[in-house]
């Protein structure tokens, strides 16, 4: 759950350098959770998933523009080229 993600990231002992959450969850969305995430470890990087379309979820205002959206189903050739993209 959103909640779990957060405690999971108040007690990491080391630093987290990515973020993949869904868009849509129960409890919090993708946006609520990383805001909360980056308050603790605030050089988070953060992809966000969704079976929706960007422009679906765009429109409805979850995700802001120019976020990293990778849209499910996807392979791990598609999260590993996306994680080494925003990683750089």
């Amino acid at each position: 759950t959103p909640q779990e993600g957060i405690e999971m990231a108040r007690t990491h002992a080391g630093g987290i350098d990515i973020l993949l959450t869904d868009v849509i969850m129960p409890q919090m969305n993708g946006k609520q959770l990383a805001h909360e995430i980056l308050g603790i470890h605030p050089g988070l990087r953060v992809i966000y998933m969704s079976g929706y379309t960007a422009n679906v979820i765009a429109h409805h205002g979850v995700l802001d523009e120019g976020i990293h959206f990778l849209q499910k189903p996807f392979t791990k050739k598609d999260l590993k080229a996306k994680i080494s993209e925003v990683l750089g």
